[in-house]
């Protein structure tokens, strides 16, 4: 397969319930990128206002890989590969705040790693120190907020999982600083700042975290929202797509110095 890095493409990773992105679309090409990190990626390739996408379901179709075994590496390289300079990803995520409510949409600020089991970076044999005063693409970020009813701003606390929390753990991630919780946002934002690529996430609040829940905690109810949430998520990509700007300078671009 013969890559065209020249092409600039928008990318799109789907988190849980997120399979796929189109609308009407036609002409979507899929292809499979080889890396060097162990695993092909399948990317599906089209068209949204005229712009060049090229989009990921996180899990894969099917949702068949667990949060600590997606092979986030793989995933940004393959994008980068195709001409990428510009992601959104969506990610179901718990609230720890009970002013944020099941069903909203957030774009995160800000982040809390306590992932431990992950690659982390692309500079496992490098000296390579990046900055993260903005951790997620303030430029992008704002593009977004602009196109529905979004919360635009919020602390990501991620986890390993796949089990959720505990009750002392959410109170740990409160007394921190979090707002919300989930397992897939690291390292993907940091791979994506180390490949020179704006990155922002839209997260949906599937459910109020452990302990703050009346209910136990089940999958059941990320697939319940998700299924309320998927239109209205579709249509806000769609809309800020149409506002991004192909040709743009950030400091996102020039991170590694």
């Amino acid at each position: 397969m013969s890559l065209n890095k020249e092409k600039k493409r928008i990318g799109i990773i789907g988190g849980s319930g997120i399979y796929e992105i189109t609308k009407n679309e036609t002409n979507i090409d899929t292809k499979t990128v080889l890396t060097p990190y162990g695993d092909s990626v399948d990317v599906s390739l089209f068209k949204i206002d005229d712009k060049d996408i090229a989009f990921i379901p996180r899990h894969k179709v099917g949702h068949k890989v667990p949060p600590h075994k997606i092979n986030y590496r793989a995933n940004i390289y393959a994008l980068k590969q195709l001409g990428v300079n510009q992601i959104i990803a969506t990610n179901a995520v718990g609230s720890i705040k009970m002013d944020i409510s099941p069903g909203s949409l957030v774009l995160p600020d800000d982040f809390i790693d306590l992932s431990y089991k992950r690659e982390r970076t692309f500079y496992d044999d490098e000296v390579i120190h990046t900055d993260f005063t903005q951790p997620y693409c303030n430029r992008l970020r704002e593009i977004i907020s602009k196109q529905g009813n979004l919360i635009n701003s919020g602390v990501y606390v991620c986890i390993e999982g796949p089990r959720f929390e505990t009750p002392s753990e959410i109170k740990m991630f409160q007394k921190i600083g979090g707002d919300l919780v989930g397992m897939t946002g690291l390292p993907e934002v940091v791979l994506a700042r180390e490949r020179g690529i704006c990155y922002s996430s839209i997260c949906i609040v599937s459910n109020y975290a452990t302990s703050l829940s009346e209910n136990e905690l089940t999958i059941d109810e990320v697939y319940e929202i998700m299924e309320l949430k998927k239109t209205e998520i579709i249509e806000i990509i769609f809309k800020s797509i149409e506002n991004m700007p192909i040709d743009y300078d950030c400091s996102c671009l020039h991170s590694i110095k």
